[in-house]
């Protein structure tokens, strides 16, 4: 029987006074369950931010458990539990395997991520991840790299910006959108959100809130190479999970789900139901959520974020 955890933001105790700027953790009673955590278990958080999902998977474990957490977010080390069972591993999470045989773990019993990205990252204005500030056109998640939002915009052919915005963002009007950029830059710097939003203005179809949040998204995704990164860890849980071991994985968008979904079922990320044999593709996986998990109406109320959050469950055969 697994602990419930409390979600409210008084549970959530960062380090200092983190529990302002991280999201209440999405899912959580519902992550843990789906878990089925051993007491004595090893555990892998690929995405710890505020430490929300980490602390109460550390509830659920004894003295002999152990649980790895990853984040390439430097702001995110603050919030590791000060606890001899964990490990911090400041990456991202598409060098799991790389980083557990580094530290002699060959295999593990659970592995959970939270796709989203932090509150604290929308809310820091000069990170600029978010259209509500000006600030420039940052959008990376690990400082430590060279690529930024505004880089992008710069150095982007025409064709690239459009394929972009069409793939990532779902942009309607994306091959407009990428011409309208190239004129721009070419007769003015494009390197702050108001000067982005400023050169966009004759062009935003529909709300522009939410045309700009598909149009941030999409640079957000190519800055970090999210959907990458989400490819090669995928790929990995195969050779370290144990069998009965489960993968626990919280998507925020449908490019994200539609991968995860397509991995857990067949082992690849195409939509493919059979091979040319008519042979059916074999998953690793044994799918336990035919359809995702998705917040109740108390804790939408309680966090707003959560109402597009999917989570979906399968276990190592």
């Amino acid at each position: 029987m697994h602990k419930k955890i409390d979600i409210t933001p008084s549970h959530l105790q960062d380090a200092g006074d983190n529990q302002n700027h991280y999201h209440i953790p999405v899912l959580l009673n519902e992550t843990i369950n789906a878990l089925a955590i051993k007491p004595n278990g090893i555990y892998v958080d690929c995405t710890l931010g505020g430490g929300g999902h980490c602390r109460a998977i550390l509830e659920n474990l004894n003295e002999d458990g152990k649980l790895i957490a990853f984040d390439q977010d430097e702001t995110a080390k603050k919030n590791v539990p000060t606890d001899k069972r964990v490990l911090f591993i400041p990456q991202n999470f598409r060098h799991l395997q790389r980083f557990l045989k580094l530290h002699k773990i060959a295999t593990v019993d659970g592995i959970m991520a939270d796709l989203g990205v932090s509150s604290y990252q929308f809310d820091e204005p000069e990170r600029g991840f978010s259209i509500r500030f000006d600030a420039d056109l940052d959008m990376r998640m690990d400082n430590r790299q060279q690529l930024t939002a505004a880089q992008i915009l710069k150095n982007h052919t025409e064709l690239q910006l459009h394929k972009m915005f069409e793939k990532y963002g779902e942009v309607t009007n994306s091959k407009t959108l990428a011409k309208t950029i190239v004129a721009h830059r070419n007769a003015m710097s494009i390197n702050t959100i108001s000067q982005f939003k400023q050169s966009l203005q004759g062009i935003v179809k529909g709300n522009p809130n939410k045309y700009f949040a598909q149009v941030f998204q999409a640079l957000r995704i190519e800055v970090n190479d999210e959907l990458g990164a989400l490819k090669e860890m995928l790929c990995q849980t195969v050779s370290i999970m144990n069998k009965g071991g489960r993968l626990v994985l919280i998507t925020f968008h449908s490019l994200e789900d539609r991968l995860v979904k397509n991995f857990l079922k067949s082992g690849s990320f195409e939509e493919i139901t059979d091979d040319v044999f008519g042979i059916k593709m074999q998953s690793p996986f044994m799918i336990i959520t035919k359809k995702p998990i998705v917040a109740g109406e108390m804790e939408i109320r309680q966090n707003p974020r959560s109402r597009s959050a999917k989570l979906r469950v399968a276990e190592k055969k």
